[in-house]
């Protein structure tokens, strides 16, 4: 009843909520990712997009088709791999940001372990910029990761805002120094806070750099200051600062997959493999939004 190229067009567009960005990700013309949604929606006889000249919107069925279509591959591709007795086996050095550690990405790999128990998966969790170095220098075959916006990198995943976060009893002083809970360089979050500071001279001082979430995650919590983080991945006990702090905007940024160019031949299946799934569960890359009013 759904094709499953049908099903994969859906997921790339409802991941980037664009038909042109969804095409290229693809490899398709725009024209036949539209004749697949609307096969799609044919086929379940409801809406899956609302969309119009400047915005693509996932509808409330289309929500409830993104389950659907993830558990459907995911048994196709099963399926396939077991008649056609195609088993990937190799090294695979997977690096992931750790701005990924609250959301469903366990899940994903597991599901990978799972698919694939003779590929040897090898987990890095580090800071954006650091795996895009060790990424550059050879010692990772993929990424999973930040980008900024004008970085060609990588297959998006998805696109999210950064936002300024903190403790939802923080007070700020606009006469003092913007106390920041930043990690340390080459963090990219880091790097597009100080530069938003600098564009609107806002003074500020650091009083916690650390390299690990968590860590950020206490000293925030502690109400030691406010940290750059992503929109949908504010963590539980943290809240958006209020606008009327005044605090410069920070952007966008875009979490993306990057394979290695100097991938070992062995890790080229397993790498492709398990991006695919990322790219076909970015949805679950979320974590707990919670909003101050």
């Amino acid at each position: 009843m759904y094709d499953p190229s049908h099903l994969r067009t859906f997921l790339a567009v409802s991941q980037t909520l664009s038909f042109t960005r969804a095409a290229r990700r693809l490899g398709l013309r725009q024209s036949t990712v539209s004749q697949h949604v609307r096969r799609l929606e044919d086929a379940t006889g409801r809406q899956l997009f609302s969309r119009d000249t400047h915005s693509v919107e996932l509808t409330e069925d289309g929500e409830a088709m993104l389950a659907f279509a993830r558990r459907i591959l995911e048994v196709h591709e099963q399926a396939t791999a077991f008649f056609t007795g195609t088993r990937l086996r190799g090294r695979l050095r997977f690096g992931a940001s750790e701005d990924f550690v609250l959301t469903r990405l366990p899940e994903i790999l597991e599901g990978f372990r799972n698919d694939h128990p003779e590929v040897d998966l090898e987990l890095t969790v580090e800071l954006s910029g650091t795996l895009h170095e060790q990424l550059a220098a050879g010692k990772l075959d993929l990424v999973l990761a930040k980008r900024r916006p004008e970085d060609p990198r990588g297959e998006l995943v998805r696109h999210d805002e950064l936002v300024w976060i903190g403790a939802e009893r923080l007070r700020l002083d606009p006469e003092r120094p913007l106390p920041l809970i930043v990690y340390p360089p080459p963090g990219i979050s880091r790097a597009l806070a100080l530069e938003a500071l600098e564009r609107q001279g806002r003074a500020w001082r650091i009083t916690c750099t650390s390299g690990s979430l968590n860590g950020l995650i206490a000293a925030a919590r502690a109400g030691l200051g406010v940290m750059a983080h992503s929109r949908g991945l504010i963590p539980p006990g943290l809240v958006r600062v209020p606008d009327r702090f005044a605090l410069p905007e920070l952007g966008r940024v875009d979490f993306v997959v990057v394979h290695g160019r100097r991938r070992p031949t062995t890790a080229h299946g397993p790498a492709d493999a398990l991006a695919t799934a990322i790219l076909g569960g970015g949805d679950r890359l979320r974590g707990r939004r919670v909003d101050a009013g």
